[in-house]
């Protein structure tokens, strides 16, 4: 779970998941009320997961049943919006992707 670098306390699952769907870079601590920013580490990491959905579109190509690759999207769905705030690190700047 990310951990405040203002403050060090580490932040709940629900917390994270909650600020994960903000638009912005930055996110409020509910603790300290500073803004913290995903590091670079962690943008990287989730953006490399984000790149399995095409793999499963592509799964239609092998003649999988729709049902079949409608319920391999749900799993993979479910489990990102699970794992991401385990995969998500804070720093405080905002900090180039590359």
């Amino acid at each position: 779970m990310p951990t405040c670098q203002n403050c060090n306390k580490e932040w709940s699952w629900k917390q994270t998941f909650i600020k994960m769907f903000t638009l912005d870079n930055s996110m409020e601590c509910p603790h300290c009320g500073e803004k913290q920013y995903y590091s670079t580490k962690a943008r990287k990491r989730t953006a490399a997961l984000t790149f399995i959905f095409p793999f499963i579109i592509l799964l239609n190509m092998f003649d999988i049943s729709l049902y079949l690759s409608v319920g391999i999207f749900l799993v993979y769905l479910i489990l990102m919006v699970g794992i991401f705030p385990f995969l998500t690190e804070l720093s405080n700047e905002d900090e180039p992707l590359w």
